[in-house]
């Protein structure tokens, strides 16, 4: 297995290497860069804004129309000076490949620099919206599965009963139902939309949340997760409960449960003595993974929709703003996760079943 875990840990290197060029040479075609942000502010909002960006003086000058301004859209016009400390400022009079040099450079040493309009680092911004993502990624996988699991038992002990047709209906529509979707029609039923105004539609939490009582916080922290989480655990639930049933029906056809039920054992001891282990396999295994995308996939709609502050939202506006240093950063840390936890389930899969061996199979 040490063998195993150091070809897999070697091989992220040049994983997460190649991620990260692809991302870098797309970005290097795309247009609207920051470069052209701030030409659009300089263009749209007079001399305040060239202000901001030269620290006072006069950089528009006498205007001109070089040709070395008007690769960049909207430049026309502006001082070539200004251009070139526009580049510098944002690092783009390097070039591309020196560019990317440095940036994997200090993102091994995990410095990922200060965000380009926000005026600080990248690394004070995740940490500073991560407790959002969080809070989500961990109670809609405690909800899934606190639910998915007994229900799915059920529906497979309950194969082709009623329960089992009219449960698989309402998880199916429910499925079906962008989580988007849903959260809109909960904020027009619950949120102060067309009916109810029960529920909050920003924040984590009340902006009188410190002066709360003890028993008061957590309630006031439900009350504004529950609509989110609501929406975000309708693909989770669904995903799981069909995946526990049909692990939990292939055991359960298998020789041993027979010759379990032969020997007299009771049906509760031969479901949760014997077969709840072999079913569990695959559920618990992917546990991390399953983590992973609640964490950080499934929850940039929610985010906005709600107007909570969380990684999702971090990511789109740094996207929408050609805020380079956000975005690379977050494709970087999210990747190097998603690299480990794809390593954390093959050995939560040996844990739970010594019979797996990695190391007699290629990587």
């Amino acid at each position: 297995m040490g063998a195993y875990i150091l070809r897999r840990l070697l091989l992220m290197i040049p994983t997460v290497v190649g991620i990260m060029a692809i991302s870098f040479a797309v970005v290097q075609f795309a247009p609207g860069g920051p470069v052209e942000q701030v030409i659009s502010q300089l263009t749209g909002q007079s001399d305040s804004a060239s202000d901001r960006l030269s620290g006072g003086g006069d950089l528009m000058g006498q205007q001109s129309f070089d040709d070395s301004s008007s690769r960049y859209r909207g430049a026309q016009g502006l001082d070539p000076e200004l251009i070139a400390k526009l580049e510098k400022q944002f690092g783009f009079d390097k070039p591309p490949l020196t560019r990317f040099g440095e940036m994997m450079w200090n993102y091994i040493r995990f410095d990922f620099g200060e965000s380009f309009f926000r005026n600080t680092s990248v690394i004070n911004l995740i940490l500073d919206k991560m407790p959002v993502s969080i809070s989500l990624g961990i109670w809609i996988l405690l909800f899934s599965y606190t639910i998915s699991i007994p229900l799915g038992i059920r529906k497979a002990v309950k194969d082709g009963s009623t329960f089992d047709v009219w449960t698989s209906g309402v998880i199916i529509i429910g499925y079906a139902v962008p989580s988007f979707l849903f959260g809109i029609l909960l904020i027009v039923v619950f949120a102060g939309g067309s009916f109810f105004d029960w529920f909050p539609l920003r924040g984590l939490v009340s902006d009188n949340f410190a002066s709360l009582s003890w028993w008061q916080k957590p309630l006031d922290y439900f009350w504004h997760l529950l609509l989110p989480l609501i929406s975000l655990s309708l693909a989770a639930f669904a995903t799981t409960t069909l995946l526990t049933k049909n692990s939990f029906i292939e055991e359960i056809k298998k020789q041993y449960v027979t010759t379990a039920r032969a020997k007299g054992l009771t049906e509760h001891r031969v479901l949760y003595g014997h077969v709840f282990r072999n079913a569990m396999l695959i559920i618990i295994a992917g546990f991390p993974g399953a983590f992973i995308s609640a964490f950080f996939t499934g929850s940039l709609l929610i985010e906005n929709i709600f107007s909570l502050d969380g990684l999702g939202r971090l990511g789109y506006l740094s996207v929408v703003n050609r805020d380079y240093p956000i975005v690379f950063a977050t494709l970087y840390i999210f990747s190097l996760m998603g690299l480990f936890v794809g390593l954390i389930s093959d050995l939560i899969y040996t844990w739970i079943d010594p019979r797996i061996d990695f190391e007699r199979r290629d990587v």
